[in-house]
């Protein structure tokens, strides 16, 4: 459940979370402002709930962390996490922006195609791709694919000499390094699934350079999502450097260290992963071994562009107990809150309703699960039916991992860039819930 963890300080106010969300504004008339566009706009159009994504932001954050690697002297390729928002306008400004794509399915993989990232700066990671993914990847010479085990070794040189070719491929290497994060984001200790085992690399390493349709170019890592302190990383860059010196000594050539993503946000009070810390740890521990460097962030650039709006249904009032504030948004649009007891801000859209005295609220939405519930004992201003807010930092891992159930429609989505919006997915209809569903004769009924 939300907020499920105990919260030694207070929660921000609506004051202190606009504080620390530049892109957002409150006016005086028009309510809260998303990269100065009314948000009460678009909600009239387009209704509630909606996912709003604020493009100058992407593009500012994008340019910053670029900027930051090269600050620090660094030629760093950034393939942007496409699993964190995987909508084609996302994709596109991304790519106007000189991004790549890491992608972790087929599907990813004609979603960057279909945006214009060209195969050569498409990276391919996950621990379980298909025959018929790699085929499809390695057939259009797709930049790398970062492979996770000796098995996945051997079925990517089959499938790239059957095609006649060679297949460019990293070792994702497990550093068994401890990020720190939720249980269910880390990925770089040895319990988890992913990558080949530190101590088995430079074996393993050394037999690829051997295998037929097999280019071998060096090691990846990625060690978790919503990483907020460097010193994970320099722990796991250290090791991989370490790798990169043990076959280097052994003869073998290597070209490319993929540094990962995982950098996090600030959804509370935390404070934000800084992209000029992590060139500055890509530095002190890869910057002299002569390798390209690349990073693969989606978290840290997706996120704070974006919020969900939703209406209040009503405000259920409880005695002298904590009302409950029924949204119509719930867990089948924003999942993060119930699967990772996630704290997202909350802040009205009214000017006036912002400012009043807040008081302890329990927000959830209408689903038939306990589970639906976005915040408790949040501290709120008094919001009664048809009031709005804005649920923040949902550009990551927010609209992608939406689902109809409870047979509930998909949310609109809308584009603002440039004092302007765009619905870029309309809100899914009834009847699209069934279509492709298909009733046998017997059953069928007359409606």
């Amino acid at each position: 459940m939300a907020d499920a963890t105990p919260f030694l300080d207070p929660d921000p106010s609506v004051a202190e979370l606009l504080a620390s969300h530049p892109s957002l504004k409150m006016d005086p008339l028009c309510g809260l402002m998303l990269d100065g566009v009314a948000l009460n706009a678009i909600a009239d159009a387009v209704g509630t709930p909606c996912w709003v994504m604020g493009g100058d932001t992407l593009r500012t954050r994008v340019r910053r962390m670029q900027q930051a690697m090269r600050d620090a002297g660094l030629n760093v390729s950034l393939h942007y996490a496409v699993k964190a928002n995987d909508h084609l306008a996302v994709l596109s400004l991304l790519r106007e922006e000189g991004a790549g794509a890491d992608i972790v399915s087929g599907g990813e993989l004609a979603r960057a195609l279909k945006a214009g990232i060209a195969p050569a700066h498409i990276v391919f990671s996950g621990v379980g791709k298909t025959d018929a993914e790699l085929e499809r990847a390695i057939g259009l010479g797709i930049g790398q694919i970062n492979v996770e085990s000796a098995e996945e070794l051997d079925i990517i040189s089959s499938i790239a000499s059957r095609l006649g070719t060679r297949a460019t491929i990293t070792l994702r290497v497990n550093p068994d390094v401890d990020a720190g994060t939720h249980a269910k984001i880390t990925t770089g200790l040895a319990a988890n699934k992913f990558g080949i085992p530190y101590d088995h690399a430079a074996a393993l390493y050394a037999r690829a350079a051997s295998l037929p349709g097999i280019r071998a170019v060096g090691f990846a890592t990625h060690i978790g999502s919503q990483i907020l302190s460097v010193a994970p990383y320099r722990a796991a860059y250290a090791r991989i450097a370490d790798l990169v010196r043990t076959v280097r000594a052994a003869g073998q050539t290597v070209e490319v260290v993929d540094c990962g993503g995982g950098l996090g946000i600030s959804y509370r009070t935390e404070p934000e992963g800084q992209p000029e810390a992590l060139a500055g740890a890509m530095k002190a521990e890869l910057g002299g071994l002569d390798v390209r460097l690349a990073i693969e962030p989606g978290r840290w650039l997706a996120a704070p562009a974006g919020l969900l709006l939703s209406s209040v249904i009503l405000n259920k009032a409880r005695g002298n107990e904590a009302p409950f504030l029924v949204l119509d948004a719930a867990m089948n649009d924003l999942l993060r809150p119930s699967m990772y007891d996630a704290w997202h801000g909350i802040v009205p859209l009214s000017p006036h309703v912002a400012t009043l005295p807040a008081g302890p609220a329990h927000v959830v939405g209408p689903v038939c699960e306990s589970g639906d519930t976005f915040a408790r004992d949040r501290h709120l201003p008094p919001m009664q039916r048809g009031a709005r807010v804005a649920i923040l930092d949902t550009g990551a891992y927010g609209a992608v991992m939406s689902s109809t159930y409870n047979s509930r429609p998909l949310a609109a989505e809308v584009l603002v860039e440039d004092g302007t919006w765009h619905v870029i997915r309309p809100r899914q209809s009834l009847e699209a819930l069934w279509q492709g569903e298909t009733v046998p004769a017997h059953l069928a009924g007359t409606a």
